[in-house]
């Protein structure tokens, strides 16, 4: 079968393996290198460095949509199907009516829920107890084709979304082949996606990371859990920013105190009063340090109780 793949971050990775491994690979459109780390140094993305080591022929387009040379590459291939996993790009009507079957999305969610860039961390943010993978036919739109196959993943009251990731990231993989093999001998039925209970999954930034301890326990423990393992949720604690990176909802909030303070420390971790219930710090990060548990800083660290956590 002759099939183009494009892809970006590891994400994508065990699908282009495993298409690899079962179909083979014409060519991997994927974003070209970018300065990364401290040090600002150009790196490849992860796609790149996996097409290499299969001697998969590489385009790093700026822009496809404005690549004629590419595009024309792809259009005398001829492939049968385009496969796209998290590749940053949207691709054009031009595009998309190239192969011979279908251009393919392997999409982090269970649409039409959580259409957009950041699926993974919306659903646990806004506290889903399922989330999963969905493939489709792409379209002009962000998201909207017509529905291929799904897979179901159940999301447990402690899983973060870097969990969930990595489970998705290797189910995926399955779910693309399964999809590929299912269009081609005419199995699946692509099935329209209502435009009712759908939700946007916008890209991440830091400044969602400051928790408002006026919001309930439950809803600052499931945003600590989307935002990690970034952006990481954080507060200001003696004018110091400290980043938390796990908690556990406790009971009911405490009377005569106040929203964030913190009411209890003990080596299980910090309990702070929220709008709502209280919960428990139990891993955080202060600046030029690593990641410790409550007990691990207060080892050689204090932490007092009755004081109020920024916001």
């Amino acid at each position: 079968m002759n099939i183009v793949f494009m892809g970006t971050p590891d994400f994508a990775v065990p699908s282009l393996k495993a298409i690899i491994e079962n179909y083979g690979v014409k060519a991997v459109f994927t974003q070209p290198d970018r300065p990364k780390g401290r040090g600002k140094k150009l790196a490849m993305s992860a796609v790149k460095e996996e097409a290499i080591k299969h001697d998969v022929k590489i385009f790093q387009p700026e822009k496809l949509k404005n690549d004629i040379e590419a595009i024309e590459y792809l259009k005398n291939l001829k492939p049968d199907f385009i496969i796209v996993v998290a590749y940053g790009q949207i691709l054009t009507k031009e595009i998309l009516d190239i192969p011979k079957y279908a251009c393919i999305n392997l999409h982090a969610s269970l649409l039409p829920k959580y259409r957009g860039s950041a699926p993974i961390n919306w659903a646990i943010v806004n506290g889903e107890t399922c989330s999963g993978n969905t493939t489709m036919l792409m379209d002009v739109g962000i998201d909207t084709g017509d529905m291929l196959l799904k897979d179901k993943v159940e999301i447990s009251k402690d899983m973060t979304a870097g969990d969930l990731h990595d489970i998705l990231m290797e189910r995926g993989a399955k779910l693309l082949i399964d999809t590929i093999s299912g269009f081609a001998n005419g199995s699946i039925i692509p099935e329209k996606q209502a435009n009712e209970n759908t939700c946007h999954a916008p890209m991440l930034n830091k400044d969602l990371a400051k928790i408002d301890w006026n919001k309930s326990a439950l809803d600052i423990h499931n945003m600590i859990r989307g935002l990690n393992p970034w952006p990481i949720t954080f507060t200001t604690l003696d004018n110091q920013n400290m980043k938390i990176f796990e908690s556990e909802v406790l009971g009911n909030e405490k009377e005569n105190s106040i929203v964030g303070e913190i009411i209890d420390v003990s080596k299980n971790g910090l309990t702070v009063n929220c709008g709502k219930g209280t919960l428990l710090i139990k891993k955080v990060q202060f600046p030029n340090g690593k990641p410790l548990t409550i007990e691990q800083y207060l080892n050689g660290n204090e932490i007092k109780k009755n004081i109020i956590l920024g916001m």
